[in-house]
């Protein structure tokens, strides 16, 4: 599993001009999955991204995470985080879980995620979507569970 985690001021996804998720100050975490994620990937991303202490505390120090400033975290699915470009000049994608068992993964996901006691908005997976964010910082992490 991968995610990419932005630090926002705000930000919204649409999907066919009708919101289907908007937050505040919060977290923007795009995800995508490979084949062979499990149960165990989900649970430590989910307390990874829900304990990130990258909020700033007092000081100006990033010291809080996004459930200490009462933030929410978008959760969007983007199997183009799995996008291989290492040959030639179009994305090759088998990296990816295939889409309907990446929508069960999105699914276990986003309810581990709210597991941890976070408020959650969500995009709609297989959906285009438009995405507006404003970044903060700008501050924006990239966790893969293949690297524990």
């Amino acid at each position: 599993m991968r995610a990419v985690i932005q630090r926002v001021k705000e930000a919204e996804v649409t999907v066919e001009q009708q919101a289907t998720g908007r937050v505040e100050q919060g977290i923007v975490a795009l995800v995508g999955f490979t084949e062979t994620d499990g149960l165990d990937d989900l649970d430590w991303m989910a307390r990874k991204i829900a304990r990130l202490r990258i909020f700033n505390d007092s000081e100006g120090k990033m010291n809080l995470s996004v459930g200490q400033v009462k933030g929410k975290i978008l959760v969007v699915p983007n199997f183009t985080l799995y996008g291989d470009v290492s040959r030639g000049r179009r994305p090759s994608f088998t990296s990816a879980a295939r889409p309907e068992v990446a929508q069960q993964l999105f699914d276990q996901f986003v309810e581990a995620l709210g597991g941890q006691g976070v408020e959650i908005a969500q995009g709609e997976f297989g959906a285009s979507m438009q995405v507006n964010i404003v970044n903060d910082g700008p501050v924006t992490l990239i966790i893969d569970t293949e690297s524990v």
